[in-house]
């Protein structure tokens, strides 16, 4: 279990982030209010408890943030970071998350730039055949970090912590982004939960779709 929900039984949605989406063109979303709004009267319209989606979509909401736009992240010649490296779940601030195998904290940390993860927890799991080694946790609430410690165990099941309000959260409307990893790249409290279309094809390959552990029908 990751959250608190039964895909089997539980409403929810698929949203659109891509360019195909008609209303992220006359949607400002650089206010995150506006763009908040946006997705609950989404939920809200289709009766749902919880809108889900993104892996491998050429999204357009990441041209809100020049963190995604930086040379300092990617070189000239890659482009703007736009596809989407995990799945989303949008739904309430405060929703627990639980780690959904057992793991260990690998690393954590707040990435609190402007539309970036803000508070993250990235565990790492041993011993599971033919799974990726290591999962990713973030647009969590602040308290979520506390009394975390590298090595720390989780049990499946147990609660990592809360989805977390906006600007706490990275300045999103509240979702939890969860991610899978084959391989840290030596990075810590922080990976690329999007790359650019030069770099799709490596970076598909170390973060598999993280449906495989959550079996959500309607998801690729």
């Amino acid at each position: 279990m990751l959250l608190p929900f039964d895909f089997q039984r539980d409403s929810y949605v698929i949203l659109d982030f891509s360019a195909t989406n008609p209303d992220l063109a006359h949607l400002d979303l650089t206010d995150t209010a506006t763009f908040t709004d946006y997705v609950f009267d989404k939920l809200k319209a289709a009766n749902a408890k919880v809108g889900i989606g993104g892996y491998n979509e050429h999204r357009v909401i990441y041209r809100r943030s020049q963190h995604f736009n930086s040379l300092e992240e990617e070189p000239r010649s890659a482009g703007p970071r736009e596809i989407h490296l995990g799945i989303d779940f949008w739904t309430d601030a405060g929703t627990p998350v639980y780690a959904p195998i057992a793991g260990t904290i690998h690393s954590f940390q707040d990435n609190a730039n402007f539309g970036d993860y803000g508070p993250t927890i990235i565990l790492e799991h041993r011993n599971v055949a033919d799974q990726p080694r290591f999962s990713l946790y973030d647009h969590m609430t602040r308290q979520s970090l506390e009394g975390l410690y590298e090595g720390k165990p989780f049990e499946a099941g147990e609660k990592l912590g809360e989805i977390g309000p906006y600007p706490e959260n990275g300045d999103w409307p509240p979702h939890l982004h969860f991610q899978l990893m084959t391989d840290m790249l030596g990075l810590k409290g922080d990976f690329p939960g999007v790359c650019s279309l030069r770099d799709r094809e490596k970076f598909l390959a170390l973060c598999p779709n993280p449906n495989k552990w959550l079996g959500i029908q309607g998801l690729a």
